[in-house]
């Protein structure tokens, strides 16, 4: 379970406590001015620690390397902010246990006006209706075949559009967000 955070110290802890009970832990603490990667490590994840913040992607970027590194054969993606609830993580799971590659979160809402066109022509040209949801789950084998990252500046978009082309198979659900 990968989780990118950046100044993240005051919600991390239960995150990661919280989503332990689902798999291991890898937190991206992105060049944070706070100890959002001592806290982590306290509650059980593996940090992988940017010097300086270069962002969202390249968080998951680090965070994706680190899980191929490590063997894994799955990855899923949540946000250190708590808007994602870790119990969600079993859901994810089961629809990868169906034999779906992908499965994306649809959020009960966007907060950006650019989030929600996005999504409009996410969903008009590849059928994928919340490209920007940060929960996300993903078969390693989606990432190796890519054999790259990031040539979208939105490794998570890259990844679901990528997925899409190859014919992969994808699920999608809605769910709430905090």
């Amino acid at each position: 379970i990968i989780i990118p955070a950046y100044n993240e110290e005051a919600s991390i802890g239960k995150i990661v406590s919280e989503a332990l009970t689902y798999g291991r832990i890898i937190v991206v603490d992105d060049g944070s001015l706070d100890n959002t990667g001592l806290v982590a490590v306290k509650n059980g994840a593996i940090v992988v620690r940017h010097e300086k913040n270069h962002g969202y992607d390249s968080a998951l970027n680090s965070g994706f390397v680190k899980a191929s590194e490590l063997g894994f054969d799955v990855v899923i993606t949540m946000d250190a902010d708590g808007q994602h609830k870790p119990e969600l993580i079993s859901e994810f799971i089961a629809w990868l246990e169906k034999g779906y590659d992908v499965v994306i979160g649809i959020r009960s809402r966007k907060e950006r006006l650019a989030e929600r066109i996005f999504a409009w022509y996410t969903k008009v040209r590849y059928g994928i209706e919340d490209p920007l949801c940060g929960m996300k789950a993903y078969s390693m084998k989606v990432y190796d075949k890519l054999g790259y990252f990031d040539s979208f500046n939105s490794t998570g978009t890259e990844l679901v559009v990528f997925a899409r082309k190859e014919g992969f198979m994808i699920f999608q659900f809605p769910f709430p967000i905090n």
